[in-house]
Parts: structure tokens; sequence; C-alpha cells
């Protein structure tokens, strides 16, 4: 990144945006053509289970962005907006009231109209379900409303100007006419989706090896998407996916890939090309409901325990950063960083200090050199993680080394991707290796917010859309909602340094490096993909809802 992400501010004014279409310009100055085959590289760690259900956390990342879309585009990486199914939008002056225009002309792909009915539907349904309200908006909505023919209302509890970014950027929109027969909306599978994005799933579309994403012909955007097709084969492991990219067999990557230059880009420099900006954390998540891990000190031991630069350059090959303990992603978010708080505590990797924190906790070192407790049992846990992703292997493999040293036994257990997330989801688990299943947002307070606010998580055994920790703090909870009632500048950078202070003393999280947008392209037969130069969109295809951005403008030269 350039520079540091400013806050999602433009938003707090009162405003109307244009009707915009998302930009049809080719980067490699020439005529798009119509037509071609893209094909995606992501190493995803199970094969597809072909639901498309967009208000579902483990099948949105299918659906999201190319078949259902939201009002208004926010780009991850710079904070601009684009209007989508809202042409326009405007805030009351106490930031407290958010009316939406509806687009008109818009079809979803059976060929029923697109209205404000189905905004307002879409909202009172993940209402009535909370489990379908991934991003939380009724933690902060007070009421939707219909206004005229053609405006949406949303009424808040209080100002909450950032909370635009979650209604308008992150909530996919759904139909009435389909979605109010669905008996189950919280288990639907949503096979053969009806949207009103780019591409279709058609029946018999997806496999458990693949996805075709094939073209809406009625798009509302005119001429838009270029490609005819999109196709996402499944990958279980790194290697196969990797070696995919490295024949050719796909044009878009999305993972990590070992000596980069050497494996991938030096068969043939001239086209393949890779871009990783850092968009939020890797974590090592605690269960803080599972003892002694609600024991701040066995929490602050840990994260002496962890050598995250060494992690970063073994597990990651230097090209995902070492995190930090105050959680803000840096440079990215050098703006919000305390750097004075965090060189007060001085995370860094002190085995030494780990274990005088373990005995100020009241363990003792066992003879085998693992810390217990009162009653003989060994600090040891299990750390889940997804089979197939071979960098966080080599990472935990890095981190049960550091903290063997420290007096504390871990060990790696591997998931498919979808139990993984089921266990993260509802706290069946003592530690978790990951990063936050929903959207990281153009500032630290979103991914913050995510990870710590209770309002996010839920009961054990429920699925929680965030605080998979189970972190409960009122001091906590208070600041988030403080940040979010106000749109001083000023005032929000003194919160979030409060809010950083409470992940270094508290240490309900433990950032181990900074996850970037893993991507790759391949110019030899495509253009149009964003670069450092014109980040129009977070480049991965697992950005959602960005990936459609990218499957608008890419195109064949």
């Amino acid at each position: 990144m350039k520079r540091p992400r400013g806050l999602l501010i433009s938003s707090l004014a009162v405003i109307a945006v244009l009707a915009a279409a998302c930009g049809t310009t080719s980067s490699s100055g020439g005529t798009p053509s119509k037509g071609g085959t893209l094909v995606i590289d992501n190493e995803s760690g199970t094969l597809w289970a072909c639901g498309f259900n967009p208000l579902n956390p483990n099948d949105a990342s299918f659906a999201f962005g190319p078949v259902y879309e939201q009002l208004v585009y926010v780009n991850l990486l710079s904070g601009k907006q684009t209007p989508m199914l809202a042409s326009s939008y405007k805030w009351s002056s106490d930031n407290k009231t958010l009316t939406f225009t509806i687009r008109s002309g818009v079809k979803w792909s059976d060929g029923q109209p697109f209205t404000a009915d189905d905004v307002l539907y879409t909202f009172n349904l993940i209402k009535s379900n909370s489990a379908l309200d991934l991003q939380s908006v009724w933690s902060v909505l007070s009421g939707v409303s219909k206004q005229g023919s053609d405006q949406v209302v949303m009424t808040f509890q209080s100002p909450s100007a950032p909370s635009f970014y979650y209604i308008a950027g992150q909530q996919p929109i759904v139909p009435q006419h389909i979605w109010s027969q669905i008996k189950d909306p919280v288990s639907e599978n949503d096979a053969v989706p009806i949207g009103t994005g780019p591409f279709l799933v058609a029946q018999g579309g997806c496999t458990p090896q693949n996805i075709a994403y094939t073209r809406n012909p009625h798009y509302w955007q005119p001429g838009l998407p270029y490609l005819d097709k999109v196709n996402y084969p499944a990958f279980t492991d790194n290697d196969p996916a990797n070696q995919y990219l490295a024949t050719g067999q796909a044009q878009w990557g999305g993972q990590f890939i070992p000596n980069i230059d050497t494996y991938w880009v030096n068969k043939d420099k001239a086209n393949r090309h890779y871009w990783f900006p850092p968009i939020q954390n890797v974590n090592l998540f605690m269960n803080l409901t599972v003892k002694p891990l609600d024991n701040k000190l066995v929490r602050q031991a840990l994260a002496f325990g962890i050598d995250r630069g060494k992690v970063s350059k073994i597990g990651e090959y230097g090209y995902q950063p070492a995190g930090n303990q105050t959680g803000v992603v840096t440079p990215t978010f050098n703006d919000w960083y305390d750097s004075n708080q965090a060189a007060k505590y001085n995370y860094k990797f002190d085995p030494a200090k780990a274990q005088s924190l373990l005995q100020q906790a009241g363990l003792t070192k066992g003879s085998d050199g693992i810390f217990k407790d009162s009653s003989g049992k060994r600090l040891s846990f299990t750390v889940i993680s997804i089979s197939g992703y071979t960098d966080w292997t080599a990472s935990l493999q890095v981190v049960a080394d550091n903290l063997k040293q420290a007096g504390v036994e871990v060990k790696e257990q591997d998931f498919s991707h979808d139990d993984y997330f089921n266990k993260l989801f509802t706290g069946d688990f003592q530690l978790g290796y990951g990063s936050l299943s929903t959207s990281p947002g153009p500032n630290p307070f979103y991914e913050l917010r995510n990870t710590l606010y209770s309002q996010t998580t839920a009961p054990l055994g429920q699925t929680a859309s965030g605080d998979y920790g189970r972190f409960n703090d009122a001091t906590t909870d208070k600041l988030i909602e403080q940040f979010t009632a106000t749109t001083d500048s000023a005032e929000q950078h003194k919160i979030m340094k409060q809010i950083e202070g409470i992940v270094l003393e508290q240490v309900p999280v433990i950032p181990v490096t900074e996850s970037v947008s893993w991507y790759q392209y391949d110019t030899k037969v495509f253009a149009g993909w964003p670069t450092k130069d014109d980040p129009y969109a977070a480049p991965a295809p697992w950005n959602i809802p960005d990936w459609e951005q990218v499957m608008l403008r890419v195109h064949k030269k």
C-alpha cells in the first residue's frame, strides 16, 4: 500500500452519490473484447458443497458479488464508493438516518424486476433470523422502512456512520419473490441462485470439483461483463493448486506460493505478476471459556511466547509481515497505530517472560518442561487449522516450537474448510489459527470490532459472526459503540488507542502475522487486472464482494 487507508468518512456528511457504472476502461489501453473463459486458482481446503446462500457464512464467499449484489461497493483498499443497487444515498444531518434511492431498471436473473421492496425484505429477513445477520447490522439499526416507490430509509439507534460499510457495502440483497417462499432461510442451500449480479450459476453449473459462472445476458450495467465464463475449480491442498497455476491452466490466483519468483513468475516474466497488499491479521484465536485461557496472565504468556518475525519468515516466506499485539495492521494503518503503548508492553519473543507470567498465574513447570495447574493438568492445547493450508502448517510448527520453550504444548488439528469454520463459529475449539470470515474493512475499527465486540458473538454451540473467542468486556463494547457514534476523527483516534490498550493488556486474541490479499495474475490472454497503481478492488478472488469488480473489468486482450 502506498499510504494508510483513511477512515470511511465521506459518508459522514450529507451527500448524494450520483449514479455511476463500475468502469469499463481497459488497463491495456485497448478496447475490451467480449468472450473468453477465466479460471480462478484458489486453494480452499474443501470440495464445493454447491451452496450459494449469500446469507450463510459458509456459502457467501461463492455467491456474494458475482451473483448477489449490495447497495454500494466500498473498495476495501481505498474506501472509494461506487453505487450498485442503490443509485444514490443521503445521510441526515445527525447521522442517524440513511436514505437510499434504489436503482431502477434492474432485473433479477429470472426476469423479475428488482425494487425497493426487495431491499426492505432482505433487512427484515435478517432481523427475524439473527443467524443470517452476518454483519450484526441490527445491533445498530432500529428500523428500516420504504419511502415512496424507490427509497429505503435506515434508522439507527444512535449516530452510526461507520456502519455504512456493513449496511451498504457488505449486505447482499435477495429477491423477495423467491426467499419469501423458503421455509428455513438459515439452512437454505440455494443451489440455483437468482441474483442481480453479472454472472449466473445454472442448474448443473456446480459440481464438487468446479463452479461454472456464466454471463448474465440481462445484467443491468450495459456491455458488462466482458467474460463469457469463469471457472472456479476446487483444490484441497496448496501444492496441486500451485502447480495448476504454474502450468498456465489458471489466470487468477489467490493463495500462498513458496518462492513465487522461481516457481511461477520466472516461467513467463512478461505476463506473470503478483501483488500482496496487507488487509487484516492472521490470529491465534483463544477460547476464553476454556481454562486457563480465561486468565489474562496465561494469554499474555502466550503472546510473549511466539516469535512472530520467525513465523513470518519461515511460515510465510516473508510475504506476510509479522503481526503486532495492538491488532492494528501496519504499515497500512500506521495513522492508527499507537507505537507508545506497543513499546510499553513490548511483546517481543521472550520465553523467560512467558514462564514468569505462567508462574504468576499459579502454574508450575513439570518434569517434561510443560507447565501444569494445581490438579496436575498440563498446559496442552489443540489448535484447529484448515487441512491443505501448507503455510499455516509451517507457521504453526514455528508457533509450537516457540511455545514449547515457554512451557506450553500446542498440537495442530486439521479440518476441512467447512468443519473448521463450523468449529470456529460455534466455539468448539481451544485455540484456532486464522482470520475473521468477515471482511476486515477500510480501517482497523472494522476488524477489531468483529474480533472483540460481544454483540457479534453467540453462546457456545451457536454460530457467532465474530468474537469467536467469546471475549465479553463491557468497557470494550462501550468504546466500540462510542467510536461508532462519533464523526470526529480526533475522537475516533483517541478511542482506537484505548481499544489498542485493552488488546495489549487483556490479550483477547494474538495477531501472529498480517494477512495479505494473496493475488497472482496472468496478462498473457486477459487485461484489466487491479494493480498496485490501479487498486480498483481488493484483488484476491476470495475478497468479497470485491471479486465482482475484477470479474466485471477483466477482459480478453
